[in-house]
């Protein structure tokens, strides 16, 4: 399955790519499922993030490599792909894109993921699309562009 969101943040393209870092991270960390950050690298190819999900007392591991980053003057992306997933998941991919636009930048979540069974598939996908609708907000905010600051 695919869920693809973009959001548009009021800042340029150098200052929102500098600031995915693990301080944002726990920013889009929703309230539900608790999530505790056991590893975070940062988003080069080769880098390790790390989540302990708490779901009503049951804790699932999720492990995910950058598999791939690339930096050029009109975007940058990052991809993590799971390698220790939650039993509800049995493939994840999600690139993060950034792309600069005339007054500001488009942050791009494109997430391919599949579960242990495609009927289940169906009733993850509004569950994941909502974690994902939930970071439009946070993104806006924490990307506000700042008095002083160039666009």
């Amino acid at each position: 399955m695919i869920i693809r969101l973009q959001t548009f943040v009021e800042q340029d393209l150098p200052m929102v790519w500098n600031g995915f870092d693990q301080s944002l991270l726990k920013a889009l960390t929703p309230p539900f499922p608790k999530v505790k950050v056991l590893r975070y690298d940062g988003n080069l190819t080769g880098d390790i993030v790390s989540f302990e999900l708490n779901v009503f007392g049951f804790k699932q591991k999720w492990t995910s490599l950058i598999t791939d980053h690339q930096e050029t003057h009109d975007r940058c992306y990052f991809i993590d792909e799971g390698t220790e997933l939650p039993f509800f998941l049995k493939t994840w991919r999600h690139v993060h894109g950034l792309n600069r636009s005339q007054s500001g930048t488009i942050i791009d979540d494109f997430i391919e993921f599949t579960t242990p069974y495609f009927w289940l598939d169906y009733l993850v996908y509004p569950v994941l699309w909502a974690q994902f609708a939930y970071r439009k907000p946070i993104y806006r905010t924490y990307f506000q562009l700042k008095p002083g600051v160039a666009e």
